[in-house]
């Protein structure tokens, strides 16, 4: 799929996201890890701005997506918070920042749209400082054997609807990266992964 098709694929899914930042979607793990965040922040794919109530109110915000109509409410969401927020509308597989430019960078549920995750991965290695930290909420392989099957065969589908693969590993994605991973906890039948990483 063109990169165009799939930003118009989440350009219309902007409502429903912002839908379930206000209805707590998923809250209780989105709390779990991402209230870690911490100094200067990168919050890549932002969409509508879900991770918004679980960042403490002295981060400085910096968020990143390639679909106008997410960011435009993710912009109306960032109003509702104290912290400062940067946007830009942007490709993460071929925006360049600074290398140790970010003290936390998250990414939720994101890793499944990528073309190639693992040098999206390599690139939190640069940019996130030596001592910073990379916390992600994704979606991928279940652990339950009828689960994966499922996710399996019904991925092509998935994919040319919205516009994301069902049946990605990722932690094996992580430790292909150059990444060091810290930690993961999986949920939901294992469908769920909290990722801790940081740079190597």
């Amino acid at each position: 799929m063109d990169r165009q098709s799939l930003i118009k694929k989440f350009d219309k899914q902007a409502k429903k996201y912002d839908k379930r930042r206000q209805n707590g979607h998923g809250n209780q793990f989105r709390q779990r890890i991402f209230r870690e965040a911490k100094g200067k922040v990168l919050e890549v794919a932002i969409g509508s701005g879900l991770n918004f109530p679980f960042y403490n109110s002295n981060v400085e915000l910096t968020g990143l997506d390639f679909s106008h109509e997410m960011l435009q409410k993710a912009q109306l969401a960032a109003n509702e918070y104290p912290f400062q927020t940067t946007l830009i509308q942007k490709d993460v597989e071929t925006v360049e920042f600074s290398d140790n430019s970010f003290d936390t960078i998250i990414s939720s549920a994101s890793l499944c749209a990528y073309q190639d995750p693992i040098d999206v991965l390599n690139k939190f290695q640069k940019w996130c400082k030596p001592e910073g930290k990379i916390l992600m909420l994704e979606h991928g392989m279940s652990t339950n054997k009828f689960l994966s099957g499922l996710q399996k065969a019904l991925n092509p589908l998935v994919f040319r609807v919205v516009g994301c693969h069902q049946d990605r590993d990722m932690n094996e994605i992580v430790e292909k990266s150059e990444l060091k991973l810290i930690k993961v906890e999986r949920y939901l039948a294992g469908y769920l992964y909290l990722i801790w990483a940081k740079p190597c």
